[in-house]
């Protein structure tokens, strides 16, 4: 990696924080709704029964993913979460990039912050001992 340990911990921070504001903002749209809210499902062909069922969804998996300890839960929550939105623009042709990217920020937050996550899935570089313990040229 290139940022040192405390600086990638600090940046996970910070993006765990604008992802879960961002996300708390939305669930909070949900639950004030408004006609903004109502054409927003209406044009992903949703009923508007959902809205509030959505909001609550959307803050439980926001909290689980906040509390240090639940966070790989809540990024899989919140993974599951952002599918259905995917789906959602998916069915009626829209894109799905922001959405993507969404997901993929929810992980690097905690990628960034977790040495056990990091351990997990670590990135590969140049001259990676293999299980075996010899040097891989095959990276």
């Amino acid at each position: 990696m290139v940022a040192t340990g405390g600086k990638m911990i600090w940046v996970g921070r910070v993006l765990l924080g604008l992802l879960s504001l961002l996300l708390a903002v939305s669930a909070a749209m949900k639950f004030r709704g408004g006609a903004e809210v109502m054409e927003g499902m209406a044009h992903l062909g949703l009923p508007a029964s959902l809205i509030v069922p959505l909001g609550i969804l959307e803050i439980f998996c926001v909290v689980i993913y906040l509390i240090p300890a639940t966070s790989i839960v809540g990024a899989i929550l919140l993974t599951g979460y952002i599918g259905g939105a995917i789906l959602a623009h998916l069915r009626i042709g829209e894109p799905i990039f922001m959405q993507i990217a969404l997901g993929i920020c929810v992980w690097l937050a905690l990628y960034l912050q977790e040495n056990r996550l990091r351990e997990l899935i670590p990135l590969r570089t140049r001259g990676a001992v293999d299980l075996a313990g010899s040097r891989s040229t095959n990276t």
